[in-house]
């Protein structure tokens, strides 16, 4: 069992991931949701269907958490993805909003890592 917030949200991204959208949504979605992305409509199922059609277009994707910070009822992750097998590489931010244990609000937010760094930080 799941005991803090940012155990669920990192749960919940992992089986998204692994193309695990049905149960991470029924395990850890409230029934009131709403996402803030603005190439989807903003309920649970238009999500719900996009993360499981990207783990059947990318079935070996790589995902690898690098930060998770929770405050109160949000909670943040950074993430490292790596789709195959294009090789395309992204660092994604995750926030999660939470009523109780389970998730009410989501954003999220993608940049593709570029071949070509100007900065010698990188992106992780």
């Amino acid at each position: 069992m799941m005991t803090t917030k940012k155990e669920i949200a990192l749960d919940f991204l992992k089986l998204a991931a692994r193309g695990d959208s049905r149960e991470a949504f029924k395990l850890y979605v409230a029934k009131v949701f709403k996402h803030h992305n603005a190439y989807f409509k903003g309920d649970a199922k238009t999500l719900m269907l996009a993360m499981e059609e990207a783990a059947k277009t990318h079935p070996n994707k790589l995902f690898e958490p690098q930060h998770a910070l929770e405050d109160g009822d949000l909670v943040v992750v950074h993430s490292r993805i790596v789709q195959y097998p294009a090789e395309k590489e992204y660092a994604v931010a995750h926030i999660f909003r939470f009523e109780g244990n389970k998730i009410t609000e989501l954003w999220d937010f993608g940049q593709e890592v570029p071949d070509e760094k100007i900065n010698e930080n990188g992106m992780f």
